[in-house]
């Protein structure tokens, strides 16, 4: 198990948001959580990431968090889309967490960046302005920078927003290519039919709680059946 939490709750001022939420992320788990507009997808993944701080309810983190970490990434803004830094730059952000206050990169570092991101098919943008990049190639910037942070663990929050048709599929089967290289995901997404594709559990959330099924329990649900094959494609 790499994340047990438990009883957790969420709100905005008075505004309860999740209540009594427990969800479990097991290693090798590729893992969606779905849910209507303003359900609190969003939240419970700043909240399992440590950004957003539950009313009540516990998360564990059942790894060394100082080794091991986990990647996030968080919805883009156009903030983020116009940031004047090259990709390798970019990328490279995501060693910061095992190096600390030590501002410097070595070699071997430098050749870590560049390898997760020929890993990633954009080997060859390493020099580019990130500005300049596709949504697509934005995305598996981030991405790299993700994996980079952590090799195990990763929480995103919906990583195709905004992108093409054509541009997420191949983002959700390079997520698949990752996932079968033995990273864990966890994944919100406005996109279920093609995130069920290889999923391999659901958290949906409803009036405030979700439940946890597999991917064929959710399917074979009303729940299921009622939303997917209805999803907007964006």
């Amino acid at each position: 198990m790499l994340i047990c939490s438990h009883h957790l709750s969420f709100s905005y001022g008075d505004h309860l948001v999740l209540k009594d939420v427990d969800l479990d992320v097991e290693k090798g788990d590729y893992l969606v959580i779905a849910g209507g507009n303003g359900t609190g997808k969003s939240t419970l993944i700043s909240g399992l990431v440590g950004l957003k701080k539950p009313t009540s309810g516990q998360i564990h983190y059942e790894y060394d968090k100082a080794k091991l970490g986990l990647g996030y990434m968080p919805q883009q803004h156009g903030l983020q889309k116009h940031f004047p830094a090259s990709v390798e730059e970019i990328a490279r952000t995501g060693l910061l967490r095992q190096k600390g206050w030590n501002p410097f990169y070595t070699k071997a570092e430098k050749k870590e960046v560049l390898m997760m991101l020929h890993r990633l098919h954009i080997g060859n943008l390493a020099k580019e302005n990130f500005g300049s990049l596709s949504g697509g190639q934005q995305q598996r910037v981030l991405l790299a920078r993700a994996l980079l942070s952590s090799s195990e663990l990763i929480l995103m929050d919906e990583p195709t927003a905004g992108l093409d048709p054509m541009i997420t599929r191949d983002f959700y089967r390079l997520l698949d290519e990752i996932h079968r290289q033995g990273v864990t995901l966890v994944m919100v997404s406005h996109d279920l039919n093609l995130a069920l594709e290889h999923a391999n559990k659901v958290f949906y959330l409803e009036d405030e709680r979700g439940t946890l099924y597999t991917k064929e329990e959710f399917l074979a649900s009303e729940q299921g059946r009622k939303v997917v094959g209805h999803d907007t494609h964006h």
